[in-house]
This record gives C-alpha cells, sequence and structure tokens, in this order.
C-alpha cells in the first residue's frame, strides 16, 4: 500500500495521526522522513536537505499553531563524509534558527541510500486541529503555492542554485502563531492544495468552495508551459508547506495584520464536497510510494 493507505489503515489505533502535531499536555511533537530517491533530486545540497528536512517538521509545528522549540534528526548515508554531514547539519541549524528553535543534535548510520529522519517539538496550550471547521468560515492560504514543483523542473533542467533556493522554503511558525488564535483549523499544505483541502473536508466534516486565482509563485508562471501545468504544480504537486486554515470573516483583518506573511482567502468553507471555481476538485497530491 503507499503512504495515503497505510495511514487511513493506522488512524484507528493511532488516532493523533489524523493531525500535523500529536498533542502531549502543553506539547506538540511530530516526526518526518525523507529519502535521496523520492525527496532530493539530483544536485541538492546536503545544506538544502538539512534545511528542508527538518523544515518539514517545523512545518508541521506551525500547523498547530505552536512555537518552535527544539529539532533533531538522524543521517543515513552510505559514507559519512564530513563534509556532507556538516552541510547537513548547517541547514538545519539555520533553519531551525529563522523559526526560533534549537537544533539539539540526532543520530548517525549508514544506509545504502541517503535518508534523514527528523523530529520537532513545540509547545502551545490550545493547539489548532484539523477538526474545527465551520460552514461559513473563509478558507485561506499563506504565501505561494507551486514553489516546489517549479524547483523540481528547475532541478531537472540543471538550475541547480535556483531550484536548492526554492526548496529552502520557510517554515510558516510565526505565522501559524499569529493565526492559531482565529482560527476554525489548520494544517500545512505539504501534500498539495487539492489533497489538503480534502484532509480538512474529512476532519472537520465539511466541505470547501474554493475559487480562481489562487495565490501562485511567479516562478510558476515562468516555467509552467501552459495553464494545465500552473494548475498542476500549484494545485496538485504538493510539499510547499504553506498553511492551509479556516477563520471567521470577521477576524480576517486581525489575521491579515497578526501575520508576518501574505494571506490569501481562497474560499468558503461550505456543507459538503469541494469545488474550485463549481466543479469537483480532484482528490489527489503527493504521496511517498
Amino acid at each position: 500500500m503507499d503512504e495515503r493507505a497505510a495511514l487511513e489503515a493506522l488512524a484507528a489505533s493511532v488516532p493523533a495521526a489524523g493531525d500535523d502535531c500529536a498533542v502531549l499536555d502543553d506539547s506538540v511533537l511530530t516526526t518526518d522522513m525523507l529519502h535521496e530517491t523520492t525527496d532530493f533530486p539530483d544536485g541538492t545540497t546536503q545544506y538544502t536537505a538539512g534545511w528542508r528536512a527538518v523544515g518539514a517538521s517545523l512545518s508541521d509545528v506551525a500547523a498547530m499553531g505552536a512555537e518552535a522549540r527544539a529539532a533533531v534528526a538522524v543521517y543515513a548515508a552510505p559514507e559519512l563524509d564530513g563534509d556532507s554531514l556538516q552541510a547537513f547539519v548547517d541547514g538545519a541549524r539555520d533553519v531551525c534558527e529563522v523559526c526560533g528553535a534549537a537544533y539539539v543534535g540526532g543520530d548517525l548510520d549508514t544506509h545504502d541510500e541517503f535518508t534523514t529522519a527528523t523530529t520537532a517539538l513545540g509547545r502551545t496550550d490550545d493547539p489548532v486541529l484539523r477538526s474545527g471547521a465551520v460552514p461559513g468560515e473563509a478558507v485561506c492560504v499563506t504565501g505561494r503555492l507551486g514553489r516546489s514543483g517549479a524547483a523540481l523542473r528547475l532541478f531537472d533542467a540543471g538550475d541547480h542554485d535556483r531550484a536548492n533556493d526554492l526548496f529552502q522554503f520557510t517554515p510558516r511558525v510565526a505565522a501559524g502563531e499569529a493565526i492559531a488564535p482565529h482560527a476554525g483549523a489548520m494544517m500545512d499544505v505539504s501534500d498539495g492544495l487539492a489533497r489538503s483541502l480534502h484532509q480538512l473536508a474529512v476532519a472537520s466534516d465539511c466541505g470547501f468552495a474554493v475559487e480562481t486565482p489562487l495565490p501562485v509563485a511567479d516562478v510558476v508562471r515562468e516555467i509552467a508551459t501552459d495553464s494545465a501545468e500552473e494548475r498542476e504544480l500549484s494545485v496538485f504537486f504538493g510539499e510547499d508547506f504553506e498553511l492551509l486554515f479556516t477563520a471567521p470573516e470577521e477576524a480576517l483583518d486581525t489575521v491579515h495584520e497578526a501575520a508576518s506573511v501574505d494571506i490569501s482567502r481562497i474560499g468558503t468553507v461550505t456543507e459538503s464536497g469541494v469545488m474550485l471555481d463549481g466543479d469537483p476538485l480532484d482528490d489527489r497530491g503527493y504521496t511517498h510510494g
């Protein structure tokens, strides 16, 4: 089975699997595993790998509206090269610094391909879950979509410098903390906007009516050959690590003022169905395996 089917099979025995982090008293905890063949295209630097791997876990903390406290990483490769390992740790440490967290270590091992597992810890007294969306609320997203999809195209084209820059996304920890007091539901857009909307709809037993234009990164419009590819990169590709959230309409001005990043209203929470411009939106996106 693929990642999605496995998570659905485990949902009954691991209830916390339905949110971005597990909630433990006033703390939130999450872990991620990434592999060279599925997550790091040829040309990805070890610095970028460290930044992106730890950043993915910090993004989960952001999705709970929590303060990021600390992160650790497991690093495994066929050979433990000192320069590569140092570059990875530098990337991990720098993304933690951006988010106000501490990088506090991890573990080393050998493996037949470069593999990393990361864990992040956050703190909040009132975590935002995926299950609180209410019909009538606005649905919003931070930043712009499609950066990772565009980066993959650039990796394929051999433009590794620009691709690495795009892969070094900023986890929206500060924005998540600012949004949290007003949010009904929230999650990070790791599997793509379409898949995330469907996940949020299931968790909250609701629907969404989303409308274009969506907030798409300029580089996507530069790289996409036509509107169909632009839609694929921005709606379905995934791994953008922006925040998708719902909030009452009357709270949006306050959210805009409090957050440190652009926020776009993309639609409305409805009773059922996930629609884009009045048509059903496919439930698909990024998945491992």
